[in-house]
């Protein structure tokens, strides 16, 4: 490293990275509204989906997790409804993983729709041949029908019961088609019944200035991209700011990368204790604390990338959903606990809505907390949680070293 480049605490980093994320701003004390999804949107620029359900859907948590108890039907809104005065504000595609963007990001990704068109044409090369002219027949149908299951495009069709040969999932040829019209961008999402997608046309969802907006070079889009995961990250190594939109090849992100440190959007920094050079924004901000308390989700992006998640924390994390039940070590979905800006905690949470109770199946802290202290403000907040759930109560099981002090702390 170079005598000019800046040199960073590991300490400094956490709390930039922290800051970033929304974690060093106080919880709104009065209704949470639009105006806070959006600054919240702001900061980590996506959600991720993901179809688990054993305590709250993970689009939901982040923003529990940044702006305490919200109205949850503030996101169903946001994502799957469209008004004059309230249009629409997020729109899902592949980002991360399958993910709630802003609306006006969707154009940011029409260049993996273009590779998605010639690497999962090649997958579908059998479907068309045994099915000619099925996405002309999707595409119309859903034109015809407005937003809709895959289910019911089917009847729709008279394609009951047809499957594709072997293969992905063995899912019928229409959801083949509706997924694959959904990766190359001729099919988004309309709205949601319970987690199930219904398919509509782009230009149904997405206003003129979005689905019309000019495409964007390779080159452009990902540099944009890598601009917008700095943001979000505040600090962050090369393999750090790929992850975010998950952009390949690598090459595309470490040009991207040069050419933000070259226009000084970004600076190199050296932080002690990091294997590889760091990358500051410009406008990142270092708080001199970060105090609070908050529960996070497996896939709340603070944490999603878990060697990150290690580096910055010294918290080895890692999702035990396909481990057998014998071999788990903390449980089956497991949210860290964030307490001034340290991960101290980890709790298997489990919403029991026919008992209305949320169970804590394990609860764990890590070596250098306080567990007094950890084990009062965790039952704080999950009583928080609790309530907003809709839930009457909070009952902690024993397993766990923190689990003795939480059935104290607890009510």
């Amino acid at each position: 490293m170079s005598s000019m480049t800046t040199s960073l605490s590991a300490a400094a980093a956490r709390r930039i990275a922290l800051a970033a994320q929304g974690f060093a701003d106080a919880r709104p004390a009065g209704e949470i509204t639009r105006r806070h999804l959006r600054r919240v949107l702001d900061r980590v620029r996506l959600i991720q989906l993901d179809s688990v359900n054993v305590a709250v859907r993970a689009h939901y948590m982040p923003l529990f997790s940044r702006l305490g108890a919200y109205p949850a039907a503030l996101v169903d809104d946001a994502a799957w409804e469209h008004r004059a005065r309230r249009p629409r504000m997020l729109v899902e595609y592949w980002a991360h993983e399958a993910s709630l963007l802003p609306v006006a990001d969707w154009p940011l990704f029409r260049w993996r729709m273009r590779h998605y068109e010639q690497r999962l044409g090649e997958r579908y090369a059998s479907l068309l041949k045994g099915s000619p002219g099925l996405f002309d027949d999707v595409l119309a149908a859903v034109k015809d029908l407005g937003s809709v299951g895959a289910g019911p495009l089917e009847q729709e069709l008279g394609m009951t019961g047809r499957r594709a040969g072997g293969g992905w999932w063995n899912r019928s040829s229409v959801k083949h088609a509706c997924e694959y019209l959904f990766a190359v961008g001729e099919l988004t999402t309309g709205a949601r019944r319970g987690f199930q997608r219904l398919y509509d046309l782009p230009e149904r969802v997405l206003p003129p200035e979005v689905h019309g907006a000019p495409e964007l070079s390779t080159a452009d889009a990902v540099r944009e991209l890598t601009r917008r995961a700095a943001t979000a990250h505040g600090i962050a190594t090369e393999p750090d700011l790929r992850d975010y939109y998950r952009i390949k090849p690598p090459e595309r992100s470490r040009e991207a990368v040069a050419e933000l440190v070259e226009e000084g959007l970004l600076e190199k920094v050296e932080v002690r204790g990091w294997p590889q050079p760091a990358y500051r924004h410009v406008d990142a901000r270092q708080p001199r604390r970060v105090a609070g308390r908050a529960l996070l989700c497996p896939f709340d992006p603070l944490i999603w990338e878990r060697a990150r998640t290690e580096r910055i924390f010294d918290f080895h994390y890692r999702i035990e959903i396909y481990v057998p039940e014998p071999k788990r070590v903390y449980g089956y979905y497991v949210f860290p606990f964030l307490l001034d800006g340290e991960l101290v905690a980890r709790v298997d949470l489990k919403a029991d809505r026919q008992a209305g109770t949320l169970r804590v199946r394990g609860a764990f802290a890590e070596p250098a907390a306080h567990a007094p202290r950890v084990a009062a403000e965790l039952a704080t907040e999950l009583q928080v949680m609790a309530e907003w759930l809709e839930l009457d109560k909070v009952a902690a099981e024993s397993r766990g070293s923190l689990a003795p002090a939480l059935r104290a702390a607890l009510p």
